[in-house]
């Protein structure tokens, strides 16, 4: 077995139990520690992405446990880009978080790491219950993060998103026990093997097992109409914070992925494609309503709220396409929008910090010392997120786009989202136009101060826009070869072999 696998888990686990131990360290003393964990981290992931380039399923069954008895690990090319994308939003994160947001508490680098701890878990379990853990363990965390900073504003929205997501869990709960009352495994290679064996009996059990699972990772995803939650709830986090849950939809967007196209995939029988249907139609109504609360927006930081609905529906709109070129597009435009989201909020707490009473409403205020800066990576970001060329967004939308064939499904998708890319330009044209050029005369007193680690932690996410576009070839091969191999069900159940296991690397 290669024990690279567990690397992505053990480090920020171990990191976090460090951070608990020296809480009441000097603060310098856990900024170094926190930042050389996320580094180790980053590193791993790069080791696991090049370990996953040769598209082999790499196995690492704890204890020895054969599955489907026991926990697998199991990386192959989409969890290794899962946890490379997480470790690069991560850094830049947990940079922006060292000029005081980690002040508030002596637990939040604790809590940052084992947040990532439970997001890496969820990317390269292979097990649906090991799962439903990572997702307790990632929200356990994501609670804590979200009541980081001053003030009573959080509250209220934290709250809402406790109670939902612990009603989402209970769901999750009862979904795999029917699952396993009728299969006896959790395993989702098993259950691959065994979906398509269901007597007729049993049918009703499992499909409505597995669309309550789709529920479940809908809420994760925040999938029309369980995504209300999110706009105050990352709107009132603070912004590495903030910055960092640009994934957390991410997690239901790849948990709908991997368990609808290999346990419910083409080779399902009567269960094939299941809540497909269901799923476009939503995913492009999540879109217009994003795109709805952007162009409504009163505040740049709820502008960017509601920008991470407007790409789970486009995310999601690509994958219920059901093909390889959809999911391809799909991932593409992934790494685009976490990255760029990720790092708009962070220029907006930056903007926020330099206009006052202001703060981030969008107003005219005074003219802020860093105008020039501030308003290149807010316009650069904007491009990026709108999809204008040209930067990466352009060529992600452009694949899904291309993606579609003729028919309803092309007309739906082609006039959602090239209507809803126009008024989401109009949103942040309107919001950069007054915030950045309509200033009253003077300045701002005592402004919020742009340090360099605050300027490379935006600017490098924000940049990431552009790597993603001088990387396009290279990037666009990966995903295709990520896609071709999620289809490709029959080579991942080949995991349930001994052989496979022991031979592991």
């Amino acid at each position: 077995m290669n024990h690279w696998l567990t690397a992505p888990i053990l480090i920020p686990l171990l990191g976090g139990i460090l951070q608990i131990f020296i809480g009441y360290a000097p603060l310098s003393l856990r900024r170094t520690l926190a930042m050389t964990t996320t580094v180790l981290l980053l590193a791993a992931s790069v080791v696991l992405l090049v370990l996953a380039s040769d598209g082999s399923y790499r196995v690492y069954a704890f204890g020895n446990w054969e599955p489907p008895f026991g926990i697998v690990l199991v990386l192959d090319r989409l969890s290794a880009l899962m946890v490379l994308m997480t470790a690069i939003l991560a850094f830049f994160c947990h940079l922006y978080s060292m000029n005081k947001a980690d002040e508030s508490s002596r637990q939040f680098h604790a809590l940052f790491l084992f947040e990532l701890m439970g997001l890496n878990i969820a990317f390269l379990t292979g097990d649906l219950f090991n799962l439903f853990v990572a997702f307790e363990v990632l929200l356990i965390a994501s609670y804590g993060l979200m009541m980081q900073g001053h003030g009573t504003e959080r509250t209220i929205p934290s709250l809402h998103y406790v109670v939902l997501n612990l009603a989402g869990s209970a769901l999750f709960l009862i979904s795999v026990g029917m699952l396993y009352s009728v299969t006896g495994t959790l395993n989702m290679a098993d259950l691959a093997a065994k979906i398509p064996q269901v007597s007729a009996e049993d049918l009703p059990m499992v499909q409505a097992g597995g669309l309550m699972l789709l529920v479940v990772f809908g809420l994760k995803a925040a999938v029309l109409p369980l995504s209300f939650w999110l706009p105050k709830a990352y709107g009132n986090a603070t912004a590495p914070v903030a910055a960092l849950f640009a994934v957390m939809t991410k997690v239901g967007f790849y948990a709908i992925v991997r368990v609808f196209t290999l346990v419910f995939g083409a080779q399902a029988g009567a269960l094939a494609g299941l809540g497909l249907d269901w799923l476009f139609p939503m995913a492009l109504a999540t879109l217009a309503m994003g795109v709805i609360g952007a162009v409504g927006a009163r505040s740049l930081r709820t502008l960017i709220t509601w920008q991470v609905i407007i790409s789970v529906g486009t995310l999601l709109a690509a994958v219920a396409l059901g093909t390889e070129a959809g999911t391809s597009a799909a991932l593409f435009y992934m790494l685009n929008t976490t990255w760029v989201v990720g790092g708009l909020f962070l220029v907006v707490d930056l903007v926020s910090g330099q206009r006052g009473s202001a703060s981030d409403k969008i107003v005219t205020a005074p003219r802020m010392y860093n105008r020039t800066l501030l308003s290149v990576l807010f316009l650069l970001g904007a491009v990026a997120a709108v999809g204008l060329p040209p930067l990466s967004g352009f060529f992600a939308k452009v694949l899904i786009l291309q993606a579609t064939t003729p028919g309803v499904e092309m007309a739906w998708l082609w006039g959602t989202l090239i209507i809803g890319s126009f008024f989401t330009l109009v949103a942040y044209s309107r919001a950069g136009s007054i915030v950045f050029w309509r200033n009253v005369d003077g300045h701002v007193e005592k402004p919020g101060k742009l340090t360099l680690s605050l300027g490379v932690a935006a600017g490098g996410l924000i940049a990431m826009a552009v790597v993603i576009v001088l990387l396009a070839g290279p990037i666009s091969a990966y995903v295709d070869a990520t896609a071709a191999q999620l289809f490709d069900t029959g080579a991942y159940l080949e995991i349930l072999d001994t052989t496979a296991v022991k031979g592991g690397a």
